[in-house]
């Protein structure tokens, strides 16, 4: 598996799919190896470094941190560390880490490139970086095996756009327990009053409609924007400044675990206001706790 930051982790949906995908796999008793990038996990702290997960063969590779770069280097590496690997199949995700999918294709190995959404139309992309990620597509196209999308609507881009027949296979999720509001009274939250969004802080994913949105509203409920921030800190400082003065509105950093799951189980109403998804792992997993979800 490439193409992910690091499992275990939660930092995006990517990374969820990955070891869901991966440990599920070694259960059926196949033999897995995930391609981990160094560096420091998007919440600040320092990733623990595993050999193995769940079953799992952790690799850690080389990789620049800087934005930018982390993604490029990471994939570079991982994706030569396989090809010359004994592995039957190298399965690449996302369409950046695809510009490299021409390596192991042509060491004559057995490619999949999973497609979690367009990544080249990103708002926080531009110049070089759009480049690289569209080529990524355009590699995946030309070398992969096998491609897997995760919606119809990305099914017909890439049958429309290049001729190319993929695989519809959708995210999944695991059916959850709901949880009582414990932790999260510390933002003083309770159940149903609140509405929550729940991601990563980055400009696609709208934060700032909603913030603009919300301001505009009177209620005595509070508005929830619950992640973290990588490679966009520049976009996270203007949406904290656009939501200043306004008490009502809670950041509460990158969360996970049972902070995670009272959030998702006490939530009046899920939004989210992307500008660009695949399918979105948050979404599911909102309407997973039952939640009335806004789009």
């Amino acid at each position: 598996m490439i193409g992910h930051k690091h499992i275990p982790s939660r930092e995006g949906g990517i990374e969820v799919v990955v070891e869901e995908l991966s440990t599920r796999m070694v259960k059926l008793g196949h033999s897995v190896t995930c391609f981990n990038r160094k560096g420091r996990h998007v919440s600040g702290g320092k990733i623990e470094k595993l050999k193995e997960y769940k079953g799992v063969k952790i690799k850690e590779v080389f990789t620049i941190e800087r934005k930018g770069l982390a993604a490029m280097t990471s994939s570079l590496f991982a994706t030569l560390s396989a090809s010359f690997s004994n592995y039957e199949v190298i399965h690449i995700h996302a369409e950046g880490p695809a510009f490299f999918s021409f390596i192991p294709h042509l060491l004559h190995k057995k490619v999949v490139v999973t497609i979690h959404g367009l990544d080249w139309d990103r708002a926080k992309w531009s110049g070089f970086a759009k480049w690289y990620i569209k080529q990524g597509e355009k590699n995946a196209v030309k070398y992969a095996d096998e491609i897997i999308v995760l919606s119809q609507g990305v099914r017909e881009y890439f049958l429309k756009e290049y001729g190319r027949e993929t695989k519809f296979i959708p995210n999944g999720v695991t059916k959850p327990e709901i949880k009582e509001a414990d932790e999260i009274k510390k933002w003083g939250l309770e159940k149903d009053n609140y509405v929550l969004y729940l991601g990563r802080i980055v400009p696609e994913k709208g934060e700032h409609y909603l913030v603009e949105a919300w301001k505009k509203i009177e209620s005595d409920k509070k508005l929830v924007i619950a992640g973290g921030i990588s490679d966009t800190a520049g976009y996270g400082k203007e949406l904290k400044e656009l939501a200043a003065r306004d008490d009502r509105i809670v950041f509460t950093g990158f969360v996970q675990g049972r902070v995670l799951e009272e959030l998702y189980s006490n939530a009046y109403i899920y939004c989210l206001p992307s500008d660009l998804e695949g399918m979105p792992l948050s979404l599911l997993e909102a309407m997973s706790y039952g939640n009335c979800c806004l789009v």
